[in-house]
This record gives structure tokens, C-alpha cells and sequence, in this order.
């Protein structure tokens, strides 16, 4: 328990304040093919993290779609997909705000892999 009171403001104190174009140039996490079209995957998105994260912003791009998940504790974005469209459905990059941390919440990652096929 004595851990927990220690790790959350590291956690918080850590991540800082990034914006969409922040988050937008690290190296994706997660990089992936999904056989569901961009509108497709953003709506599971949307449905899996409605509990855990509120509203996701869905934006259309030009060639597909961008989502923004929201932090949980706070103000700002989490992380970003880039979901573009391909012949046979679409490609998926998800970018982290707190990439680097072992310790994050794994729910849009989850999200982003039940949602792949399913």
C-alpha cells in the first residue's frame, strides 16, 4: 500500500503535459493490420473504452480517421490512433503519451487488441 501513495504522483509528475502533436511524434506503440475499415475500428474503440475513459474524439483524416482518448485523472490526451485505410481494411498505429513508462493503465491497449479482430 506504502508503494502505491509513492508511484501514482511519479507516475503523474513524470508525464506532464503533452498535446496531440506531442504524442503525435513519439514512436508508435503499437502498430498493427485490421481487417475492419477505419470507421469500423473507431467505433469499437469508442465502445470499449466508454467505461474506463469517456468520450473519445473521432476525427476524420484523409485517409481514415484519427481518435483521441482522454486522460483518466486529468485534462489532455492519453494517447492517439492513426487509423488509415487499406484495400482489405485498415492500418492501426497507436501513440502513447506516457510510452515510456512501464507502469501506465493498459486499458487502450486492451481496447486496441480485442478490437482488432473482434
Amino acid at each position: 500500500m506504502k508503494w502505491g501513495i509513492w508511484i501514482l504522483p511519479l507516475v503523474v509528475a513524470m508525464s506532464g503535459c503533452a498535446s496531440v502533436s506531442d504524442i503525435n511524434q513519439t514512436l508508435p506503440t503499437m502498430s498493427v493490420i485490421s481487417g475492419k475499415k477505419p470507421h469500423e475500428y473507431a467505433q469499437c474503440l469508442t465502445e470499449k473504452l466508454a467505461d474506463s475513459r469517456g468520450a473519445l474524439q473521432v476525427e476524420p483524416q484523409k485517409d481514415g480517421v484519427r481518435v483521441i482518448v482522454p486522460q483518466k485523472l486529468s485534462s489532455g490526451p492519453a494517447a492517439v490512433f492513426v487509423i488509415e485505410e487499406r484495400s482489405s481494411g485498415s492500418s492501426i498505429k497507436l501513440h502513447e503519451r506516457i510510452s515510456n513508462v512501464p507502469l501506465r493503465p493498459q486499458d487502450v491497449r486492451d481496447a486496441a487488441t480485442a478490437c482488432i479482430s473482434g
